[in-house]
């Protein structure tokens, strides 16, 4: 497949899921199915409340993730992925794997450099 450089949508892409804590929620969306928020939260204790609902908005803005909220007291909100978002777990599955690769190779060059130095 031919790519033509100022047709580019990569930006687009990367636009859509960039961030520290997106491909996280994805990640876990996929693997664990629907999660209320604190779930949500509870298996990222870095990020802050706020951030949390910054990040499943914008997720939601693009469709790649829905909330659906209950009619009761306490109030209920569970998140899950769209089959719209779906199709990113290729994607991510890839650049799991490609960052993989990237930090085998990061620490084998610094061994190398580590050896010559020596």
């Amino acid at each position: 497949m031919k790519f033509e450089p100022d047709l580019c949508r990569v930006e687009d892409a990367l636009n859509i899921i960039v961030g520290k804590w997106k491909p996280i929620i994805l990640l876990h969306l996929l693997q664990a199915g629907t999660q209320r928020f604190s779930e949500l939260k509870s298996h990222m204790p870095g990020i802050t409340q706020k951030m949390l609902t910054k990040q499943l908005r914008e997720l939601e803005e693009e469709d790649i993730v829905v909330r659906k909220v209950y009619a009761q007291v306490p109030p209920k909100v569970e998140y899950s992925i769209t089959e719209y978002g779906r199709t990113l777990e290729p994607i991510l599955h890839a650049m799991h794997e490609w960052g993989t690769k990237h930090q085998a190779h990061r620490e084998q060059k610094e061994r190398n450099t580590k050896t010559i130095l020596e």
